[in-house]
């Protein structure tokens, strides 16, 4: 079942220049901050920013939170929805 919204994540050409204006938006460091991603802590919620990405009309991606990620996509696709990538573990046991 799914749990809420979890991270939002924007597409950025430098990552650099974009983390420190969000540092200056946000008024806060990033709680991780790495070549191929940086999160800011926003309210219980995580703004990331991915460096190969190009901003545009496609805009942020939103990750949901959810128990167990291959049985929610199951029940999705179920529903009718169609999947555009597979579940992947992206490190740590965080899958998206």
């Amino acid at each position: 079942m799914i749990q809420g919204l979890r991270t939002v994540i924007y597409p950025v050409t430098e990552l650099v220049e974009a983390t420190e204006w969000y540092r200056r938006v946000l008024d806060k460091a990033p709680y991780f901050d790495q070549p191929f991603y940086v999160g800011f802590e926003v309210g219980g919620f995580e703004l990331g920013l991915v460096p190969d990405g190009v901003p545009g009309t496609a805009g942020a991606t939103a990750y949901w939170g959810t128990a167990d990620a291959e049985a929610e996509v199951a029940r999705l696709v179920n529903l009718g929805a169609t999947v555009e990538s597979p579940v992947t573990d992206v490190g740590e046991g965080i899958k998206v």
